[in-house]
């Protein structure tokens, strides 16, 4: 599997098994607009603790991916990992209509945000582990392009299910998504190192302590806070801003939602493409060039005057944000030690997934202080591109990222080899 059309099959799986869980993620934003729901856990009008909903799937999420990846990399590998991630996802979710009150649901939202928290990592370990890293960055631009997608079509999809049956609805199909679509590609198509002994010895906290020394880890980390401070805080904000600030009718709202996640979707495959043609010196050109164009697009929506070039800004935000999405793995690919990368990506996930749980609610908190509707809080998600653009060049200026040992593994090594002597004899 190291090798031909099957390491692609993974590369694919991962991409559908990523998809599944942005429905996940976008699931209670829909249902919070669903009276029935909000009712039936007594949070109707009470904002906070809708919002806790996402954010303790955040907290939750973030938490994991610092914690739980290094066991789940020492321990278990990419195959077992993912089989008991989404096992515990189906679980949880299928659980979660079932909750005795608002409490117990928050606290569900927190474990099934831990039960995720390792997801980018085994996605980051599978590309590490099956392709040398000249040729990293479209596999993993093809795996996180379930980022978009799954925020694309979970919305529309949730909200038709809510609509034409009702909230249980949408809690029990993500349920069966996870388990009959999600369990049956990794067993068919996902093959990893499976368990093995970390090369530096010493288990748990080594295989951490080896991700802590990663080099430029700070650099990386304030840029992966900045990425997904501008996905959560576009996200939450976008319906609101389209709905309030340039009343959009529904159906119009729906459709220009998705629009900007399709574009990234597109944008995030052409950065991965580029990724393995540029040398490797001039990875971080992708930030310099996405956070550039991004912030420059959210101020043409700050200073729109119409709904067209509201729309068209977001969009092309959208696009050059997309663009910055499959430098980050592969930068902790090719900086990370062989054993690690899995628990450096996770250092990375989920400290960035904390901190940037917050932003929604520093983008409202900016909005009321301000009282000029959403341009302040706007203007807080072109200062995440600033944070961006400042690392990219710093990176840019201090030259080609170190290459860690072993940056291909041993069993794609002996695969290699085996082929090689195949096509000798």
């Amino acid at each position: 599997m190291s090798g031909g059309a099957g390491r692609w099959a993974g590369v694919l799986s991962l991409l559908v098994i990523v998809l599944v869980s942005y429905v996940d993620r976008v699931n209670v934003s829909v249902l919070v607009t669903d009276r029935a729901f909000t009712d039936h856990f007594g949070i109707t009008g009470d904002t906070v603790a809708q919002g806790a909903l996402t954010t303790a799937f955040l907290l939750g999420y973030g938490i994991a991916a610092f914690l739980l990846t290094p066991l789940y990399e020492a321990l278990l590998g990419v195959r077992r990992g993912l089989f008991a991630s989404i096992a515990l996802w189906a679980a949880l979710t299928l659980l979660s209509p079932y909750a005795l009150g608002a409490v117990t649901l928050v606290l569900l939202r927190a474990l099934l945000g831990a039960s995720e928290g390792p997801l980018f990592s085994l996605k980051t370990m599978y590309v590490r582990e099956h392709f040398a890293p000249h040729e990293s960055g479209t596999p993993n631009a093809v795996g996180s392009m379930g980022v978009s997608l799954g925020t694309a079509v979970g919305l529309p999809l949730i909200t038709y299910l809510v609509h034409r049956f009702d909230w249980h609805a949408s809690f029990l199909l993500l349920a069966l998504l996870n388990a009959a679509i999600g369990l049956p590609l990794v067993w068919l198509f996902v093959h990893g190192r499976g368990r093995r002994a970390p090369a530096h010895g010493g288990g748990l906290r080594a295989t951490l302590a080896q991700a802590l020394r990663t080099p430029r880890l700070g650099v990386i980390l304030l840029v992966e806070i900045a990425t997904l401070a501008y996905l959560w805080g576009s996200t939450a904000w976008l319906p609101a801003y389209l709905l309030r600030e340039r009343h959009f009718s529904l159906s119009a709202m729906g459709a220009v939602s998705a629009l900007p996640y399709v574009m990234s979707l597109a944008s995030g495959f052409l950065g991965g493409r580029l990724l393995d043609r540029l040398p490797a010196r001039l990875l971080p050109l992708l930030f310099v060039v996405g956070a550039a164009g991004t912030a420059s697009c959210v101020a043409v929506v700050i200073g729109a005057d119409s709904d067209g070039a509201a729309a068209t800004g977001l969009v092309l935000a959208n696009g050059f944000w997309g663009l910055q999405g499959p430098a980050i793995p592969t930068l902790v690919q090719r900086c990370a030690p062989a054993d690690a990368v899995g628990s450096a990506y996770g250092v990375v996930n989920g400290a960035g997934n904390l901190v940037s749980a917050f932003m929604p609610t520093a983008m409202g908190a900016v909005m009321a202080a301000a009282g000029s509707g959403f341009g302040a809080g706007f203007a807080l998600l072109a200062v995440t591109q600033g944070v961006t653009l400042l690392c990219g060049a710093w990176l840019l200026l201090r030259g080609p990222q170190p290459s860690p040992p072993s940056a291909v593994s041993p069993e794609a090594t002996m695969d290699r080899s085996s082929l090689d002597s195949s096509r000798a004899s």
